[in-house]
């Protein structure tokens, strides 16, 4: 094995994509189910992971669907609204970064993503508050699905990342916590190995 490929939430930061509905589900006063049937009517979040708007355009499309819902006016400020969206990703052990820093010259080491701007921002602010690497300083190189306008399980970006990176599939191994994810990774030969709790990226690579 010559190349490692790690997924980012629940892998290296664990997440709860309920959080941010929840929280935007208390600031609009809604019940939280009400919220989730929007999240799931209007497809903005698939198109700010592919990179189809940017950040304001999230924002707005944010502001409009709820407004929509509460028949009248939402004029959140884009900082109430960034840090809502960022509720979804939790406390960063510390330890998981140190371990994959100790894979450096081992291995080449990549980054995939189906995330956003504003999660990846917010991730290298906390990596930087505890005095740790960013995401592009931690990775030789990382591809985040709003960059490469595609996303997991496609079997697309994973075909993208190994000519970007100029790897072979058979010398790669890839974690994600994803089933759909692994499972297009493994049909193009990629050795894909799911993190699954209680165990988490530490117990995966252990030994390498």
């Amino acid at each position: 094995m010559k190349n490692l490929i790690f997924d980012l939430g629940d892998v290296i930061i664990p997440i709860d994509l309920s959080a941010p509905i929840r929280n935007f589900a208390m600031l609009a006063n809604l019940p939280e189910e009400d919220v989730r049937t929007l999240w799931q009517q209007h497809d903005f979040l698939n198109h700010y992971e592919t990179g189809l708007i940017d950040d304001q355009g999230f924002r707005d499309h944010v502001r409009q669907v709820i407004g929509e819902r509460n028949g009248t006016s939402v004029d959140w400020a884009d900082e109430v609204i960034d840090t809502a969206w960022n509720t979804v990703l939790l406390d960063l052990p510390v330890e998981r970064i140190e371990r994959i820093k100790r894979l450096h010259g081992k291995y080449r080491l990549f980054l995939l993503s189906n995330t956003s701007p504003i999660h990846i921002r917010q991730v290298n602010r906390v990596l930087k508050s505890m005095n740790q690497p960013t995401l592009e300083e931690l990775f030789e190189r990382v591809f985040y699905s709003y960059d490469v306008r595609m996303a997991k399980p496609s079997p697309d970006i994973y075909r993208h990342v190994l000519e970007q990176a100029g790897i072979n599939a058979d010398e790669t191994a890839f974690f994600d916590d994803n089933a759909a994810n692994i499972r297009a990774a493994a049909e193009l030969g990629i050795q894909a190995v799911q993190v699954v709790p209680p165990k988490t990226i530490i117990d995966y690579v252990e030994g390498l």
